[in-house]
């Protein structure tokens, strides 16, 4: 019996269980489809190379056929390990504009401003840099400079600027806009993903159970008293080969869905949580008839321009030069934990306008030392160098369903990608800008070539036709638990502010499924700042309501003296 029954071990699951566990009196379950995070390609930063290349901790999901990527399926990578996606993704430390937290709270999700979450990214940070009002000290999750960034990273940041873009220190400070080098989730040359930050450092707890290679196949909940309320999970080990088992609930206890943007509303429906006419198409009782379960997915769709520059050595390729300098870096990383294997690969980047007259930022850049060519599943030779731009805030909205009413069998993905046109104007704009700054001096000097594949798109319509023939991911999936106040009838909204799911007792969702609207940013850093923060609230409905407000404001602000963001420029 437990009073927290944690289903994903990824970035949210991974806080959740190490912050709520260090409670003594609390029993904490936490339960993950995948391994323990046990292998050298993780802990390694440049073995998210070969992460790629072999499918290893990873879902391997694929969309429904795109109409807008040529009836193209996209592929949808997640981590499936302890630490979930920030076990395998580019450990990119971003949080996005402040005006995308102010945009959850004016859609009528009181505590989610961006001065409200600030606390939070704050409690969760330990920055290398030092603390100031906008970043933390002494928090789990490390941030710093790459140890051993690239020697070719000025040339692309000198070539952003000759492009017009500022050069930007510092992407989480007071202005996002510019260009520079990503600070990443690295700690002594090694990744720091969110279950060595959270989880490793606390699996002997007594009060803390971590069950993995276990597949979770519904929620079971009880309405006896007239509530429908979670009291337990059904799973099956073995990696879901294993007979069935069930975790139980004490009173009062809660059942948290970490599992994803993918994972969490296939489970609510597999529950019978969803929209009722999609459940009982697959021959499931309806528990609870909630029609935005599914619904609301949208994700940064993303376009890479690849350069050939077989002259310069220092970046990554295929060649006897190339071979003979990653052997070097095998030595390097294992003896000091520096050099070359220490790369994210995507270590430069930048935000960026698609239009002068944009008020902020709609456009990423990630700039990426070697040739990146289908999500980096195959092999390229030479050297060179790709950007990618991705489309911050698309308009497009997609669903995910249920194929069957089997857990094995993944769902059906459909992120309409490029539905609405605005997406796509913005998006050959982008891509525009992107080939723009790679043909500045700064880069042109080294006389690299952009490939083939992309260097005969010319006009706009080119440009299109280009983008629809190799657009796909950059790996934010959101929105399909839709975070809003309406729960009533036909509501489209799934859980509330403080992430309870509308109308069943005992439940949560906390992960990026519960997003209103994608962030200006990657996702991984907000997904840990929504975690500590549901930790509080968590945490404060378990003591009576007098005592609430009060509690609720002490834990937020406790050792984090906050000013206001005017202050700060922001």
């Amino acid at each position: 019996m437990f009073d927290y029954i944690i289903v994903g071990g990824g970035s949210a699951g991974c806080v959740l269980a190490g912050r709520l566990s260090e409670d003594p009196t609390i029993r904490v379950a936490l339960i993950e489809a995948g391994p323990p995070d046990h292998s050298v390609l993780i802990h390694c930063p440049a073995g998210l190379a070969l992460l790629a290349k072999n499918g290893q901790a990873n879902w391997g999901l694929q969309t429904v056929p795109q109409p807008g990527l040529n009836g193209r399926r996209g592929y949808q990578p997640r981590g499936k390990v302890l630490g979930g996606s920030s076990s395998v993704n580019a450990m990119i430390y971003a949080r996005g504009h402040a005006s995308d937290y102010d945009g959850w709270a004016a859609q009528g999700n009181p505590g989610w401003s961006f001065a409200e979450v600030l606390p939070y990214f704050r409690r969760a940070e330990h920055n290398e840099r030092g603390a100031d009002a906008l970043h933390g000290q002494g928090g789990p999750l490390n941030v710093m400079d790459l140890r051993s960034p690239n020697p070719f990273l000025p040339s692309f940041i000198e070539a952003g600027e000759q492009a017009g873009h500022p050069r930007n220190a510092d992407f989480n400070g007071v202005e996002q806009e510019g260009v520079g080098a990503y600070q990443v989730t690295h700690k002594n040359g090694e990744r720091h993903s969110a279950a060595k930050a959270y989880l490793t450092p606390h699996l002997q707890r007594p009060n803390l159970q971590v069950i993995t290679n276990a597949l979770t196949t519904r929620v079971v909940t009880d309405d006896t008293d007239g509530t429908v309320r979670a009291v337990g999970v059904e799973y099956r080990g073995q990696g879901g080969r294993g007979p069935l088992q069930i975790l139980r609930l004490k009173d009062g206890g809660e059942v948290v869905l970490s599992a994803g943007a993918f994972g969490s509303p296939q489970l609510l429906m597999l529950s019978g949580m969803g929209p009722a006419d999609q459940l009982r198409e697959h021959g499931i009782a309806v528990v609870r008839d909630l029609p935005g379960v599914g619904q609301n997915l949208h994700d940064h769709v993303d376009v890479v321009i690849v350069v050939n520059a077989p002259r310069v050595k220092d970046l990554f390729g295929i060649s006897p030069s190339g071979m003979a300098r990653a052997l070097r870096g095998i030595f390097e990383w294992r003896r000091h934990r520096r050099g070359l294997l220490t790369t994210n690969f995507a270590e430069a980047g930048g935000f960026i306008k698609s239009a002068a007259d944009e008020p902020i930022p709609d456009l990423q850049l990630h700039f990426v030392v070697g040739k990146l060519v289908d999500h980096g599943r195959k092999t390229v030779l030479g050297h060179g160098y790709s950007c990618h731009v991705c489309l911050l805030r698309p308009r497009s909205r997609g669903e995910l369903r249920l194929a069957n009413a089997d857990p094995q069998t993944a769902p059906l993905i459909d992120p309409a990608f490029l539905q609405d046109p605005d997406d796509m104007a913005r998006l050959v704009r982008g891509f525009k800008r992107m080939r723009e700054l790679l043909q500045q001096p700064a880069l042109a000097r080294h006389g690299g070539t952009e490939s083939a594949s992309s260097a005969h798109a010319k006009s706009d319509a080119q440009i299109e036709q280009f983008i629809r023939q190799h657009a796909d991911t950059i790996y934010h999936p959101v929105g399909t638990c839709r975070m809003g106040p309406d729960g009533g009838p036909g509501a489209m909204d799934v859980v509330d502010a403080r992430l309870r799911v509308h109308g069943v007792a005992g439940l949560r969702v906390v992960d990026a499924s519960v997003m209103p609207s994608v962030v200006g940013g990657n996702t991984n850093a907000p997904v840990i700042m929504m975690a500590e923060k549901a930790v509080d609230m968590m945490r404060a409905d378990r003591i009576p309501p007098s005592q609430q407000q009060d509690d609720n404001h002490d834990s937020r602000t406790r050792g984090h003296p906050h000013r206001p963001l005017e202050s700060l420029g922001v």
